[in-house]
Formats: structure tokens, sequence, C-alpha cells
């Protein structure tokens, strides 16, 4: 009896020791505080879960493209004819720009438009000249702007025609128009000295202009930066301050042979060689007629553009290639490329006429807007310079 009742006293200890828990865990305070921290745990655990979901293996790195568009034609060769049909006679100057006005309807739709200034804006007020010491007026400049066009090369062998005083004229003028980039005569050592670097739509550019040409005229002692005379060395120290700085390094070169069809090896020497340094597009001119394009590694070389416009005679030496492209560059992974894209070559033809025995009427035709009248046989011409062009490509769409 005894031993029931000690057990039945333990029992009942029992019980309201269970009791009293019960109680204090519902009514004492601690008891939320704890719940609460719990449920706070696995909002915080919900959050993260939100915040940093798992990555799929599936996902692609973001690729990103930008573009820039290219167009060029070759040399404003300003035979006095050709100024003369510009006079306006009216007492305000000259007016080349319906001259151009067909290809500016081209090339006014490019970021970047290209042309070989052949003959030094020096002004009216030098005196204008022709063949063989040219000096031509600032209009030239103002109608080639009002078409687009806004990279000029100023390298080349009429550069020194009329002395420093019309280089220095050219600049002055040009400095006037901050919208366009020249290159290849400078107006001092520390403008020659400047990275000559341009953007566009995100696409970074180095334009640089040599000429292997001077007609036998002897730059200025220590005057050097007038007009750069192509050489190695020169090409090198430019070329290398620019290369990892930009995206594309477009070179214009004034080289090659006077009036043949064929790259001499001189040009195939140079174009080489600066492919080699990282260029990506040479421009030639010089030749006044067009030459073939090739490829070198991944470098674009078009030998000779030909003329653009001038006064020459003959169907070669009025004709010209114009040629367009995008340049393109996509970076995926954070690695960039350069690629071409949609590269064009066609024909330009300056027409005149002759009124009592004066050449007037001048104007660039695109050949794809040439008539029987204006040209006869075009079609023919059309098919001869450019198969002669695009012989050792196949990847250029024909204009």
């Amino acid at each position: 009896m005894e031993k029931f009742l000690k057990n039945s006293i333990y029992l009942l200890i029992i019980i309201i020791a269970l009791l009293v828990f019960l109680i204090f865990y519902k009514i004492f305070p601690f008891s939320v505080y704890w719940q609460q921290l719990l449920v706070s745990f696995e909002s915080v655990d919900v959050q993260e879960n939100e915040l940093t979901p798992p990555v799929s293996s599936d996902e692609v790195p973001l690729k990103t493209e930008e573009r820039a568009s290219l167009f060029m034609v070759g040399d404003a060769l300003i035979h006095s004819a050709v100024y003369a049909d510009a006079d306006a006679d009216t007492g305000s100057g000259y007016d080349f720009r319906p001259m151009i006005s067909e290809v500016k309807e081209i090339s006014k739709n490019y970021d970047l438009a290209f042309y070989n200034q052949e003959t030094i804006l020096g002004g009216s007020e030098l005196g204008l000249s022709s063949y063989p010491r040219f000096n031509s007026p600032y209009e030239v400049g103002d109608a080639f702007i009002d078409a687009g066009f806004n990279l000029v090369s100023l390298a080349n062998n009429h550069t020194l025609d009329r002395g420093e005083t019309a280089i220095l004229n050219s600049h002055q003028y040009w400095s006037q128009h901050p919208e366009v980039m020249t290159a290849g005569s400078f107006s001092s050592w520390d403008d020659m000295n400047q990275v000559n670097i341009g953007e566009v739509n995100g696409i970074r550019y180095a334009f640089l202009a040599y000429t292997d040409w001077t007609n036998g005229l002897i730059v200025p002692s220590e005057k050097e930066y007038l007009l750069a005379r192509y050489s190695n060395e020169l090409a090198k120290q430019d070329i290398e301050k620019v290369r990892d700085q930009v995206d594309v390094v477009i070179v214009s070169m004034h080289f090659g042979d006077e009036y043949s069809l064929n790259v001499s090896s001189r040009q195939r020497e140079i174009a080489t060689y600066l492919a080699s340094l990282g260029v990506d597009i040479v421009i030639g001119h010089h030749p006044h007629v067009v030459e073939p394009i090739e490829m070198i590694d991944d470098t674009l070389v078009i030998y000779s553009l030909g003329n653009f416009i001038s006064a020459q005679r003959g169907v070669e030496k009025l004709t010209g290639m114009m040629f367009s492209m995008d340049i393109v560059r996509t970076t995926e992974a954070g690695v960039s490329q350069i690629t071409f894209e949609n590269m064009k070559a066609g024909l330009v033809y300056t027409y005149s006429d002759t009124i009592n025995g004066i050449r007037r009427n001048f104007k660039v035709y695109p050949y794809q807007n040439l008539t029987e009248e204006l040209l006869p046989n075009h079609e023919m011409y059309y098919n001869k310079y450019m198969n002669l062009i695009l012989q050792n490509v196949s990847n250029i769409e024909r204009w």
C-alpha cells in the first residue's frame, strides 16, 4: 500500500509538471519570440532563393553588335575647265554641288565617306591654277561636305604644288569644319603628333594618309609635317601609336603608276607591310584609273579608286570606282571581332559636253544612271572595268 501511494505521488508530480510546461509554453512571451524567430529564418531563406536563382547551364552569354557604314570615291582633280564651269557668274563664287549631286544621293546615306582632295584648296585669293601646279577654290570642299564626305586625304603628289602658303590656307579652311577628319598633311609638328581617332556608332577608328610621290618637289626643311611622305618607319610609328586604341585602322595611300590598270610591285610591297602592322583597310589612289581589289590576310586593299571628277580625256580616266561596306564589331563573352559585310563596288563617270570648243556641264554619274546619250556603250565599259576590279575577290557585290 505504501509503495502504491509513493508511485501515485510520483505520477501526480509528473502530470503536474507536464501541465505547468504546457501552460508555460502557451502564455509565456519567449515562446512567441522563438516562433517569430523561426518564421523570420524561413523568410530569409526564401528571399535569398529569390535573389539568387540557380544559373541554368543552358544560358547563352550576351552578344552585342555595332556597325558603321563606309563609302569611298577617288580623286577630286580640279582642272581649270572644271572650276570655270563651276563659276556661277553671279559674284558669289563657285558652286560645285550640282556636279556631284547624283553621287550625293548615295554618299549622304553613310556614316563615313572618303575622297582624296588631289588639288590643294589654297583658295581663290592665292590665284587658281591647273596642271601641272594646281590650286583650287574652297568651294570644292563645300560641295563634298554638303554631299556627306567626312574623311579627306590631303597627302598626294600635288600637295606641295603651290607651296607652304597654299597648304596653310587649306588647313585654315578644313579647321572650320570639325565634322571632317583630314589626314596626310598638317599645319605643325603638334598637329601631326596628335592621335587621329574618331568614333561612330560605338566603333573607334584611326585614319592615316601617306603619299609615295611628290612630283620631285621637296618638303621644306624642318617642316616635314606639311606632307606625310610614306616610309615604313613613319607608318610603323603612326600605326603602333593607335592600333591598341581603336577597332579599325584605315590608311589612305597615294601610290602606284599613273594610268596603269595593273598593280605595281611597289604597291603590293607597301600594302603587304601595312597589313603586317595590323591595318584593316588600305584605300589607294594616284593612277587616275581603277585597279583591282585584293584581300591580304584580313586586310582589304583597294589599290586604286581612279578619278572621281576631272577634266582628263578618255573613258579610262573619266571612270572611277565607288565602294561601300559595313564595318561590324561583334562582342561575345568579352571578346570583340571586326568583320566586313555588304561590300559593294561600282563605277562613276565624269560627263561633260563641248560648247563652242569649251567643255561645260561637268557632272559625275554613277554608271547605273548613265544612258547611251551620256556614254555610248556604257554597259560594255561597266563590264570591262568591273571584271578588272573584282578579278581577285569573290565576296564583293556589283553596284
